[in-house]
């Protein structure tokens, strides 16, 4: 597999980078360390730094040896999961409730990998902009950064992003125009209810039994009221009601997200919610609040950059290697407002390992930081080349 020599050649660096990453784990916005250490080692390879953009995003900006105008971004979130790791790893997470169990710990070392080689070569002719995201995790980091004038201080003229995918093949990518992740809202849904002695439910206003007719009735919204050949999930993901055996309580509270690939998909999903929920309401004679907030926006690659990057890996990975098939996931990656602003492409690169991301026994396989680190190279150097 033609990675890149000089990569390879600190290969086992990157190794020890991610797993202290790894092991010191930060949340969105949050990531104080790991945004020191990342400017601290482009500062050492000779990258122009740029901290606190977005909060504690970090910016890295490199010339190439020519005098050319093209600028590209490439993007690596570096936030963790509140959750708990469950591997047992010498580099396990140090930090209770705190895990990277997405890969962001890789997908940052991937970058500063690049943008060592880069600075150490300069074998292309414009501006690469190393853009180090923080609270990816819904969160909104990358409109934090937006709001903080991302692209105006920092123009690019494209923008590039990977995540890890352990469902597919070790160094396998797969890339592909249109819509490929899902756009995404998180909803709070308050029943204030009345609560009484759990033997008389006749002097209540039940908000467990209205919950639970509500919860049945808003998953209604997808079978019923979205077209089929139209993709939608609406999950509820938490029930909070009671605390005794024997009460009935007064207030019950609903959470979740909705996700679809069309914004008239979410914003029918996001109606029909409100009113079966004021309709429910009215029947049981009590207040409904609905709260639905827009995280994600629908992520939408560009066809002449996917074309590039598959392109690119099939001299790093090999073209039996490389997928262009349409195969759109359901999950969100807020990557999608960086491609609203700017045109290019997002992948994915599979890996060793298969028990999926946001999982505590999730594992990185670090094998794979050479290869994102030399297709990231390879799309700066190939974008933009140096004259013969």
């Amino acid at each position: 597999m033609p990675t890149i020599d000089l990569i390879e050649n600190f290969a086992d660096e990157l190794t020890a980078i991610r797993r202290d990453f790894h092991a010191h784990p930060e949340i969105g916005f949050e990531e104080h360390r790991t945004s020191g250490i990342v400017a601290d080692k482009l500062t050492q390879w000779g990258v122009e730094v740029h901290r606190g953009v977005g909060g504690t995003g970090v910016i890295g900006v490199l010339k190439g040896k020519g005098g050319g105008a093209k600028r590209i971004g490439l993007r690596a979130d570096m936030d963790a999961l509140p959750m708990e790791e469950n591997t047992n790893l010498p580099w396990r997470s140090t930090i209770p409730g705190r895990f990277h169990g997405c890969g962001h710990d890789g997908h940052t070392t991937m970058l500063l990998g690049t943008a060592r080689y880069l600075a150490e070569t300069r074998n292309f002719d414009g501006t690469a902009v190393f853009i180090f995201q923080p609270a990816e995790e819904g969160l909104g980091g990358a409109r934090a950064m937006l709001k903080d004038d991302l692209f105006k201080r920092f123009p690019c003229d494209e923008v590039y992003g990977l995540h890890n995918a352990p469902d597919l093949d070790h160094g396998q990518v797969a890339v592909f125009p249109g819509p490929a992740m899902a756009g995404a809202d998180f909803f709070d849904i308050r029943i204030a209810g009345y609560g009484s002695h759990g033997a008389m439910p006749d002097k209540s206003k039940d908000p467990v039994v209205i919950a639970m007719t509500l919860g049945q009735a808003l998953q209604s919204i997808v079978s019923r009221n979205v077209n089929p050949l139209k993709s939608a999930v609406l999950s509820i993901t938490q029930i909070h009601a009671g605390s005794a055996y024997n009460v009935i309580p007064g207030e019950a509270h609903l959470a979740g997200t909705v996700r679809a690939f069309d914004d008239s998909v979410r914003k029918l999903v996001r109606e029909r919610m409100k009113t079966i929920a004021a309709g429910i309401a009215a029947a049981f004679q009590v207040e409904i609040k609905v709260d639905i907030r827009d995280i994600f926006s629908v992520l939408v690659n560009h066809e002449e950059h996917s074309l590039a990057v598959a392109d690119i890996a099939r001299g790093v990975v090999g073209k039996d290697n490389v997928s262009t098939a349409a195969r759109p996931k359901m999950g969100s990656e807020d990557f999608a407002d960086m491609l609203q602003a700017v045109p290019g492409a997002y992948f994915w690169l599979g890996h060793d390992g298969s028990v999926p991301v946001h999982n505590p026994g999730y594992v990185l396989d670090d094998k794979i930081l050479p290869i994102g680190a030399s297709i990231f190279s390879r799309l700066i150097e190939t974008r933009m080349p140096l004259s013969a």
